[in-house]
C-alpha cells in the first residue's frame, strides 16, 4: 500500500468514528520524517481514544502495524507514528495551540469530509 493510500485510509477510518476537521499533509518535498501527517480533532479525551483504537484496529486487520504511538495516557493528542505516516488525533485547543498547519505551512493540504467519503462509497449506485 502507497503511503498516499494508507494516509487516505487512515483518514476514512477517522471520519468512521466522526473526527472531524481531518486533513492530510504532504510532507514528501518538505522533510524526510515522514511522507504524510494526517491530523484530525476529537470532541474530549475517551473520543480521541476511539478515534486511536479505531484506527488501529482497522490497521491491524489489513496487516499494517504501527511503529510507534505517544499520548494515550491524557489523550489530548494522541500521535501514531506509522512511519511513512504519522497521524495526529487532537483536542481542539491542543490543536490550535500546536498549529501544525501552520508549522508545515508549505505542505499541500487536503481535507477529507464525510460529505465526501458520502460521494466515494456511492458512485455507480443508482
Amino acid at each position: 500500500m502507497t503511503p498516499r493510500r494508507l494516509a487516505h485510509l487512515a483518514g476514512e477510518f477517522a471520519l468512521e468514528k466522526k473526527a472531524f476537521d481531518v486533513k492530510i499533509l504532504d510532507l514528501r518535498k518538505l522533510s524526510s520524517v515522514c511522507d504524510f501527517f494526517v491530523i484530525c480533532s476529537a470532541s474530549v479525551e475517551v473520543h480521541a481514544k476511539a478515534i486511536a483504537d479505531w484506527i488501529i484496529e482497522n490497521l491491524q486487520k489489513q496487516g499494517i502495524g504501527y511503529w510507534h504511538n505517544e499520548g494515550y495516557q491524557a489523550c489530548r493528542w494522541i500521535l501514531l507514528d506509522y512511519v511513512d505516516i504519522v497521524i495526529h488525533i487532537f483536542l481542539p485547543e491542543v490543536r490550535e495551540f500546536y498549529a501544525l498547519e501552520k508549522l508545515w505551512g508549505d505542505a499541500k493540504i487536503e481535507e477529507l469530509s464525510e460529505e465526501m467519503m458520502a460521494g466515494k462509497t456511492n458512485r455507480g449506485k443508482k
